[in-house]
């Protein structure tokens, strides 16, 4: 019997996720080519086609559909025995700083395996702005950190690249205006940078409708019809949807996050860093 290969399980996955080879080589930090040998290897010791042309792209077969199931059951027991062998005996405080992008969707998930793991270590958990949290870890309150990268850094574990989208509240609810109602948070801010140069290229007219230096404040300015703006599919959900074709809204680039590990941090610090960096790099939120 052959055994299944972690590394092609993941790389498999981060194309299930993504729905595109060049994305998923992107995450798994291979070359496109690389990235179809290894899901050819897959097929092999899978001994079905796990994937089928679709147009231009590629799509899940239905043995393909299996594959994520169980990949994902095979990642989770790997990555629960390497917590378990690396933290039972650990003991200490690790302080993680993210932006909210991340706190309200896949990070709990992988803050409960790390606990269950290091049931003697006290997070202390940072939910902030990018600005805010880079000055907490440079003065040494932060360990490990997520924010929106701004150019790369010694100390940089991963980037977390994902694509930028168009929101609005609903589908029916945005009208096709002259100037297109945009909410934005304060400056300074990557995807209010980004928002406003994608629509200034196209020559789109624009007007800020709303402002507000919390996500909260943002995600009520959007899901009361007032604007749309720009974030992840990861703002996706509680009345925030993506953005119809009938507005015709400019492409917007990928966003990227850095994490960054304190350098000489403790080791439970730094299997926090790995996990996060497995883990989020394998669950770009899909709309």
């Amino acid at each position: 019997m052959q055994m299944l290969d972690p590394d092609l399980l993941r790389t498999f996955l981060a194309f299930a996720e993504s729905g595109s080879l060049a994305h998923a080589a992107t995450v798994v930090g291979r070359t496109p080519s690389a990235v179809t040998a290894q899901m050819q290897r897959l097929e092999t010791v899978i001994g079905e086609a796990l994937l089928a042309p679709s147009g231009r792209g590629r799509v899940l077969t239905s043995a393909g559909e299996d594959v994520v199931v169980q990949a994902r059951k095979i990642l989770d027991a790997h990555r629960d025995a390497w917590l378990s062998l690396k933290g039972a005996r650990t003991d200490g405080r690790v302080s993680l700083g993210c932006t909210q992008d991340f706190a309200d969707s896949t990070l709990p998930m992988l803050l409960q395996q790390f606990a269950r793991a290091h049931p003697r270590v006290r997070l202390d958990l940072r939910v902030g702005r990018s600005r805010e949290l880079v000055s907490q870890y440079d003065q040494g309150a932060v360990d490990v950190m997520i924010v929106m990268r701004q150019s790369g850094a010694v100390d940089e574990a991963a980037v977390l690249s994902e694509p930028m989208v168009w929101l609005c509240a609903s589908p029916d609810v945005m009208p096709v205006d002259e100037h297109l109602p945009l909410a934005v948070l304060d400056p300074p801010c990557g995807f209010r940078s980004a928002a406003i140069d994608a629509l200034e290229v196209s020559d789109r007219p624009y007007r800020i409708a709303a402002t507000s230096p919390s996500l909260s404040g943002l995600r009520a300015a959007v899901r009361a019809g007032i604007a749309v703006t720009a974030r992840t599919t990861r703002f996706v959900g509680d009345g925030v949807a993506i953005a119809p074709e009938r507005l015709a809204l400019p492409a917007l680039p990928d966003a990227e996050f850095s994490l960054r590990l304190k350098r000489n941090a403790e080791k439970a610090a730094a299997t926090l860093a790995d996990l996060l960096a497995d883990g989020l790099s394998k669950t770009v939120a899909m709309p």
